[in-house]
Formats: structure tokens, C-alpha cells, sequence
């Protein structure tokens, strides 16, 4: 089954198609370029390249293919650099178009080189993990980690379409998955409880199970209608920030414990059981449905505590150069109750610290530089 929706953003809507099998679709979608004379240029995950090799070459013919690594590590500025000087060798002028093959790290930059070079060229998502899918490849987010923090250099710049090709993820390790089921949960926590307690139901999803078209598509379906509503992140509360629940958490994990031992969505994963303690901790949700989240990511193999103990000062410090921080605040998502969201400053970073504790961090003197909460 195969099925689109648009990200309604007026002159620049896009459509995302959903589906197994659709090289047909991408290769219509090549050709009307090189009918208009316009060039094409390809950044690929090096794994999905060794993996489809024969299916890209027949979509994309003699397109050139620049092959980035996998890993966090690659979005970084030598690996953007290569990539702009990849376009300007191949004669990609203004009228040329970019796609993005591979998962989140591959979209990234592939977005960011796309929004840079030449002050900005159409590119197009082909996202190839579950994560990719359903999170990333959609609403525009571009941009490359510095060891400060994750994605803190970027640009808001929206593909001209989204293909989720669920062949893809047939390739697709299991831990790789699991790490999608993440995002997949988040939706399900902070827009849609229905869909949390269908997760609840289903069997473990995989590649081909018969609702994974349907899921892909709700999680599509809710960024979209926020991303519609605040593409830039400015609403003063709730808005685009929503889509970050347990990302302020996850990023520092990110960070601290270096780009790669953790995988995106098992970051986030633990930054969903903190904001869900948190909100615990306020009476919004019972400590029942805190178990509940936490049973699900297991399901999945997710962690909900730090596999190895990170120090409690380097975690804050992360936190504070969240993207979030506006003013010296830092703004935190948090749970009203399951399937609604909201953001607030207004916390105590002793109930931060304890919550941090609580899952394996190291104590520590904190910093003072930390970011105030609106109680401090």
C-alpha cells in the first residue's frame, strides 16, 4: 500500500509519499529534472550504498554520489566542506537539486549543504531508517553537531519531497529500528494517546508488519500539522518545541557521552522516562502510566537509564547550551498527560539533578554558568 500527504507550507508544500517499493516513483521524479536540463547530485550513507548499490544506479543512472560515513560524527563542518566542494566539482549550478539517501545524519547534512551552497538549491529526502522516516527527514530541520552540542549550527530548509520507501528498513539492523521506535513513542506521548495504546496492543513492529505504513504515516501526519502551525520554532509555548520531548535530556546524553555510543532515538529514549518522571513529579501523569513508557521502549530494547555513569556536571552544562535557551531560560517539554504535551521554564534544577541521579549519572558540583528556570 502506498499513500501521501502534504506539509501544507503554501508556496513551498511538499508531498511525503509512504510505501514499499517506490524506485518508480524516484526514478519519474529524476527523470522530470533531467528533462528540465536540471543537474543532479546524490549524498548517500555509505552502508545503504553497499546495501542498494544496483537500485540506486538504475534510479539515479550517472548522477554523482558522494558516499558520507555512517554515524553521528559525520555532521560535522570537514564533512559539510567536502560536501559543498562535491556540488561546485560536478557543476551543480542554482537550477540543480540534491538528495539525501540515508538516515537522520545523511539528511542533516545533506539539508545543510543543500541551504548553504549557492545560498540555497532544492534538495529531496529519501530517508532509509525508521528514525529518519518518521522524525527527521520531515519539516526542514537541517544541520551539523559542534562539541558543544547537537545540531547548534543549521538551517530551516525544506525538501521539495520525502519518499519513505519501507524497503529500506528490511536492511535495517534491529537496534537501528528500536532506535526509531523512539521517535515513533514520542508521537504517540505527545500528541496522540490512541496511537501509544495501539503501540501497547501491537505485536514488536518490523519491517513488513501490516500497520507499519499506517504508523509512518500518523507520525507524519502530527509533525506536519505542527510543523504547518510553527515552522521556525517562535510560538512563545508549545508549538514546533513539542516535537523535542526528552530531547534537552537525550541531546545532553549525546553529547557528553560522545557522538556515537548512543544512538539517537536510545538517547532519547532515556531523556522521555526523565521528562515523564518529571511530570510525575507534578502529579500531571500517574506513576502507573511512567511504567507504562517504560515498558514499552523495553519492549523495544531501549534503555531507560544510562548504560554507563556520565557526570552530573557535564550533563547540565549540556543542557544549557540547548537550543531551547532563550533569555538565560531554558524551556523544558513535559507532559500534561499521555498524548499532550507542553513546554515550561518554570522547574528546579535540584529536582534536575535528583532525576539525573536517578538514572545512573555521577554526581558533582554543578556549574554555575547553568541556564536559569523562571523559579531561579
Amino acid at each position: 500500500m502506498k499513500t501521501t500527504l502534504e506539509v501544507g507550507l503554501g508556496k513551498r508544500a511538499y508531498p511525503i509519499h509512504i510505501g514499499r517499493d517506490l524506485s518508480q516513483d524516484l526514478l519519474r521524479t529524476v527523470r522530470a529534472l533531467r528533462q528540465d536540463n536540471r543537474p543532479v547530485a546524490v549524498l548517500v550513507d555509505a552502508n545503504v550504498r553497499e546495501a542498494f548499490g544496483c537500485m540506486l544506479e538504475d534510479i539515479f543512472e550517472n548522477a554523482p554520489m558522494l558516499e558520507l560515513p555512517s554515524g553521528e560524527s559525520t555532521k560535522c563542518f570537514p564533512w559539510l566542506e567536502k560536501a559543498c566542494n562535491f556540488l561546485a566539482k560536478q557543476k551543480i549550478d542554482r537550477s540543480g537539486a540534491v538528495f539525501a539517501i540515508g538516515g537522520g545524519v545523511t539528511g542533516d547534512l545533506a539539508g545543510f549543504t543543500a541551504a548553504s551552497y549557492l545560498r540555497g538549491v532544492d534538495f529531496y529526502q529519501v530517508p532509509t531508517t525508521l528514525l529518519a522516516m518518521v522524525d527527521s527527514s520531515v519539516g526542514g530541520k537541517t544541520g551539523i553537531n559542534l562539541a558543544a552540542g547537537k545540531n547548534l549550527v543549521g538551517a530551516f530548509w525544506q525538501p521539495k519531497a520525502v519518499f519513505c520507501d519501507l524497503a529500506f528498513l528490511d536492511e535495517l539492523p534491529a537496534r537501528e529500528f528500536s532506535a526509531g521506535m523512539a521517535e515513533v513513542i514520542k508521537y504517540g506521548l505527545l500528541d496522540d494517546v490512541e496511537l501509544f495504546e495501539y503501540l501497547e496492543r501491537l505485536d514488536r513492529l518490523h519491517s513488513r508488519h501490516a500497520a507499519l505504513t499506517g504508523i509512518v504515516r500518523r507520525c507524519c501526519e502530527i509533525k506536519a500539522r505542527i510543523v504547518e502551525e510553527d515552522e521556525t520554532e517562535r510560538a512563545k509555548s508549545g508549538g514546533r518545541a513539542l516535537l523535542n520531548l526528552g530531547h534537552t535530556f537525550g541531546h545532553a546524553i549525546e553529547a557528553v557521552a560522545g557522538y556515537g555510543d548512543y544512538l539517537h532515538g536510545e538517547a532519547i529514549a532515556v531523556g522521555m522516562m526523565l521528562a515523564a518522571e518529571l511530570s510525575a513529579e507534578r502529579d500531571a501523569i500517574e506513576p502507573r502510566d511512567v511504567r507504562r513508557i517504560a515498558l514499552l521502549f523495553q519492549s523495544y530494547d531501549l534503555p531507560i537509564r544510562l548504560r554507563n555513569p556520565l557526570p552530573l556536571e557535564a550533563l547540565i552544562e549540556a543542557m544549557g547550551r540547548d537550543k531551547k535557551v532563550s533569555a538565560g531560560k531554558l524551556r523544558l517539554v513535559l507532559l500534561e498527560k499521555l498524548g499532550k504535551a507542553y513546554t515550561t521554564g518554570e522547574f528546579e534544577w535540584p529536582k534536575i539533578e535528583q532525576l539525573w541521579r536517578g538514572v545512573g549519572a555521577e554526581d558533582g558540583s554543578v556549574s554555575e554558568s547553568r541556564p536559569s528556570s523562571s523559579n531561579e
